[in-house]
């Protein structure tokens, strides 16, 4: 009875030593599964970039911002144009031949002027041609980046947009607007602070605009820059193919297929349930095979 007993015993502790051991190797399996996503999702990319660079004998670059989530409570946060950017883009074109043609292409919400401006005339001083390539959407500094090159890209639904200084939540134009719409001994001096520095930062962009657009735009460069800087518009304003072509920007629509499928590799991050579902076929190429 009791080496019955013994025996079960043992059968049971062998048991719960193969479920320990199991669920040891779960835990180590799903803690490097990330790891393995991430490695397999870059190589995709860097595939997909150098098949680009192949077919259209460039260097691509890529300045593509998406919401991203601290792992740290798991809080998202957004991503834009800043210093580190403007040191790896400017580090990429210093290791391109100067006669290899560039092509950046842009998705981002905008950013550090500073940066933008070293960006934009990284791309300016290269020899070879620059193109621009805009999926969605390039605002703010990504216009600022964008009308430094030699052609602009877009898709026939993306948009640009107003590169109007911001003095931290308030436009430049706006304050100005204020100011000379009020008596000077109404208005206190923290105010009339920022409206000498809201006017610097207009008469910059705007000289700094007019000098980026002036060798592709000769005739109406400063009128260009006008409109995109004096706040015509709020600073959210999309700058669609159609009103860029109004204004005189050379705009295309020639956007590759290859383009597309490089941003389908840059998805939100995040574990929350996608807004927009359909099936992933591309049914322009599925009707063509069926003719």
């Amino acid at each position: 009875m009791s080496r019955a007993i013994i025996e079960r015993g043992g059968k049971m502790g062998d048991l719960f030593t193969i479920i320990f051991q199991i669920f040891w190797m779960v835990l180590i399996i799903s803690s490097f599964a990330p790891l393995f996503k991430s490695l397999s999702l870059h190589s995709s990319r860097d595939g997909l970039i150098r098949a680009i660079e192949k077919k259209r004998g460039s260097r691509v670059i890529t300045l593509i911002h998406r919401e991203e989530s601290l792992n740290f409570f798991g809080l998202p946060i957004r991503r834009y144009i800043d210093i580190e950017d403007s040191e790896e883009l400017i580090r990429a074109i210093k290791m391109t031949p100067n006669d290899m043609p560039i092509d950046l292409i842009i998705h981002t919400p905008g950013g550090l002027v500073l940066a933008a401006e070293q960006i934009a005339n990284a791309l300016k001083k290269h020899k070879g041609k620059v193109t621009v390539f805009v999926p969605h959407y390039a605002m703010s500094g990504g216009t600022l980046i964008a009308l430094a090159a030699d052609e602009i890209v877009m898709d026939e639904n993306a948009v640009l947009g107003p590169i109007d200084p911001q003095l931290g939540q308030y436009p430049a134009a706006s304050i100005l607007s204020v100011v000379k719409k009020k008596d000077i001994n109404e208005i206190d001096d923290q105010t009339l602070i920022l409206a000498d520095v809201a006017e610097k930062a207009m008469k910059q962009m705007k000289e700094y605009a007019t000098n980026l657009l002036k060798e592709k735009y000769e005739e109406n460069a400063e009128e260009l820059a006008d409109k995109l800087v004096s706040g015509y518009w709020t600073h959210d304003y999309p700058i669609t193919v159609e009103k860029a072509r109004e204004l005189g920007l050379k705009v295309s629509t020639d956007m590759p297929n290859e383009i597309y499928l490089l941003m389908s590799l840059y998805k939100q991050s995040g574990k929350r349930r996608p807004s927009v579902n359909y099936v992933p076929v591309d049914y322009r190429v599925f009707k063509d095979n069926q003719k």
